[in-house]
């Protein structure tokens, strides 16, 4: 099966398809478990039963509905080849979603705004599915090399992280301040519907630029054949593809670290304002400190990654960051920090953060670059390029996961009899005995899932050999890419 050559990428171009990922960045900060369970529970006043069961149900349709734009994505025949299409398509319902999800009226009844809620979250999930899985599986295409894909994929990392960290400040800093002017703060429900705006306006923007900088290689992407298929034949191409040795051991090691990152995440607001008694601005500004983590961990990932291997390299990575992730709240549990309110616990909160954030950065770089490792192992064994059904695939759990943490980091929420919406004085007292028992139920749970997510992780097969092998098989020399680390002293130049 001979593949068209792809033309060398420049360096502006990399940088405008990383720019892609702010727009997943900004729609999962607008949406982030942590953001929409404290605001639906501390601000509108819903159980976190209710709302653990809404997240669930949104993450559980995406994950249904993402393997069929994965699939059409790879089949598609058009003028604007298979990808594009459903990349400028996604731009409008998204923003929409966004800003009417954060503009619930006022007066509705339970379940009314719950079913409202509900429907705004699927269309935000869907709608940046329909954007994500046919921008992310042209990586593979415009990055064939083995390497030169990890270079690739840390622009898109680098933005990604980026532009949801900015987000996440700016929310904190500017809408969520509180002060004189602001008494209210993380309370004020008007402040989170002027932060829609910011949201979609950056999330459209992002789509727009990304698709439209890549437009150009449209006439160089390999292009679907024309072939008649039945249902049967259609079912049985999707399952070769799950059945890919390498492919499930990601989508395993997904599952188990979706539920543990939807754990964490529905509690990470309760733990900043109550755990750690910060404001929405200290703890902003906390992860503004962080920042230099994005710089080192896009540029370790290429290196790591070529020095040992990608799957040493991830192993090791993130072995670390779950360690360090863990740290300061397990010597506060110990009474070896000091107590709130201390100026030593935003220096040691930030010091965790970055450390453990520049850790997973290199790590998730190096596993998106070992998923588009299968795409070809995959062509190989079924004579067909499903990029979009390979990514899709590999989110399914991972996607679906977090739902499922979601539940249970509102279960626990339940079970510490965290209060709902209060008034006055009592917005910002929670008694410290439930955040200790909040704590206890988190701290374990969510280490053992890694853990074993990162168990799973060891039985990926391939490597570079197996790579080229599979390169070769396809008919196809890889071109030369410049990798990363060779455009940085541009980039700085460019600064």
């Amino acid at each position: 099966m001979s593949e068209p050559a792809t033309p060398r990428l420049g360096v502006a171009t990399k940088i405008s398809y990383g720019l892609g990922s702010i727009a997943q960045a900004t729609a999962g900060v607008a949406i982030a478990q942590s953001l929409i369970t404290f605001y639906l529970v501390r601000v509108i006043g819903m159980h976190p039963g209710v709302v653990g069961v809404l997240v669930l149900v949104s993450l559980a349709i995406d994950a249904v509905f993402d393997p069929v734009i994965g699939r059409v994505s790879d089949t598609l025949r058009s003028p604007w080849g298979r990808r594009h299409p459903f990349m400028y398509a996604s731009a409008v319902p998204i923003a929409l979603a966004i800003v009417f999800f954060w503009r619930a009226p006022h007066g509705l009844s339970d379940t009314a705004l719950a079913a409202y809620s509900l429907g705004l979250l699927v269309v935000v999930r869907l709608s940046t599915s329909l954007y994500q899985i046919p921008s992310d599986a042209l990586t593979p295409e415009l990055a064939p090399d083995y390497h030169d894909r990890t270079g690739l994929l840390s622009y898109r990392y680098f933005f990604a992280f980026l532009g949801g960290t900015a987000l996440s400040v700016i929310l904190g800093v500017v809408y969520l301040r509180k002060d004189a002017s602001h008494p209210l703060g993380q309370y004020d429900r008007a402040a989170y519907a002027n932060f829609g705006l910011l949201a979609a306006a950056v999330t459209f923007a992002a789509i727009l630029i990304s698709s439209a900088a890549t437009h150009r290689y449209i006439k160089t992407l390999w292009r679907a054949p024309t072939r008649r298929q039945t249902f049967a034949e259609a079912l049985r191409e999707i399952a070769a593809t799950f059945a890919n040795p390498s492919l499930l051991v990601v989508m395993g090691a997904g599952l188990l670290s979706g539920i543990s990152t939807g754990i964490s995440s529905t509690l990470q607001l309760f733990m900043s304002y109550y755990f750690w008694g910060l404001t929405p601005q200290v703890g902003s500004l906390i992860g503004l400190a962080a920042a230099p983590s994005f710089f080192i961990g896009v540029v370790m990932a290429p290196f790591l990654s070529r020095a040992l291997g990608k799957k040493r390299s991830m192993i090791a990575l993130f072995t670390f960051a779950i360690v360090s992730g863990v740290v300061a709240p397990t010597l506060r549990l110990l009474g070896l920090l000091p107590p709130n309110g201390s100026p030593w616990i935003p220096p040691i909160l930030v010091a965790e953060t970055l450390f453990s954030t520049t850790l997973s950065i290199a790590g998730f770089i190096i596993v998106g670059s070992m998923i588009a490792d299968v795409t070809e192992d995959n062509a190989v064994k079924t004579g067909m390029r499903s990029e979009g059904l390979l990514f899709a695939a590999s989110n399914l759990l991972p996607k679906f996961a977090p739902g499922i943490g979601g539940l249970i980091g509102a279960m626990i929420l339940e079970a510490v009899h965290f209060p709902a919406a209060a008034q006055g004085a009592m917005l910002d007292h929670v008694d410290p005995a439930i955040m200790h028992n909040l704590v206890l139920l988190w701290l374990p749970s969510s280490m053992g899932l890694n853990l074993l997510a990162l168990s799973m992780l060891f039985f990926y097969r391939l490597d570079r050999g197996s790579h080229e092998a599979n390169l070769e098989a396809l008919g196809r020399a890889p071109p030369m890419i410049e990798p990363l680390v060779d455009a940085i002293p541009e980039l700085i130049a460019k600064r």
